[in-house]
């Protein structure tokens, strides 16, 4: 008994009776007679900010959409390329056909955004992917900022026009010039213009349908086994198929 006396005068309780605000609870400290002290003007606080419009998410009602929420100036696609080039080259190279220097470290090429099945993505999709994440892409929300993830979306469409391109795109009057020309001038050897060979460590988990941009191209709709066939497959052995 003396033992529990002495470890019951051994506690203290200073975190327990501090002086303290209840929420809701009246106080006679304020002059409003409030404990709960009003918001900061002009400020948000965490988990307030009006997320939900297509500007944050590129969604509008639920669906991706093929259009900018603010109009495209050069200012927007300099800006874009800036980002584009720190943040997604390592992965989707300089022209973006998913050659970048990953796939030298045994990784498997990023999106080609230039096959068919990514050039028929809606423009919010490149937003909304740098936004969630895709696959064993991780989100970038955190490191760019809203309106930088559109001008990057906005430049990987600029990309694409480049890598595309056809003379008859070209204005009268304008000169084309070679590009194996342009480099030989610069000191670059002609080579350097032409489509860049993919490391043999390159690791390729859809069916390859071509090269397009000096990179594979994958199939628009990857083949998958659909549920009503497996369904069917269930019924006719009693099992369900075993797995490989």
């Amino acid at each position: 008994m003396a033992a529990l006396l002495l470890l019951a005068a051994g506690c203290r309780q200073d975190m327990q009776n501090q002086p303290r605000m209840f929420p809701q609870r009246g106080s006679s400290m304020f002059a409003d007679g409030r404990s709960v002290r009003p918001q900061v003007a002009h400020t948000v606080a965490r988990g307030q900010l009006y997320e939900n419009d297509y500007f944050y998410t590129g969604l509008m009602n639920g669906k991706e959409a093929n259009f900018m929420p603010f109009p495209v100036t050069m200012q927007v696609l300099d800006r874009g390329q800036e980002r584009f080039n720190v943040y997604c080259t390592p992965c989707h190279s300089r022209v973006g056909n998913g050659a970048g220097m990953i796939v030298e470290r045994g990784y498997k090429p990023a999106a080609n955004f230039h096959d068919p099945r990514h050039i028929d993505q809606p423009l919010s999709h490149y937003f909304y992917v740098m936004t969630n994440g895709y696959g064993a892409m991780p989100d970038y929300k955190a490191q760019i900022l809203p309106q930088d993830r559109w001008a990057i979306a906005a430049y990987i469409r600029a990309l694409q026009l480049s890598q595309n391109a056809k003379l008859s795109d070209v204005p009268s009057g304008v000169q084309v010039e070679n590009l194996k020309t342009v480099a030989q001038q610069q000191g670059y050897p002609a080579s350097d213009a032409g489509p860049w060979p993919m490391p043999a460590t390159a690791v390729y988990g859809a069916p390859i349908i071509g090269t397009v941009a000096g990179a594979p191209a994958l199939n628009p709709m990857p083949v998958a086994k659909s549920a009503a066939a497996s369904a069917a497959k269930k019924q006719t052995t009693g099992k369900p198929p075993a797995r490989p």
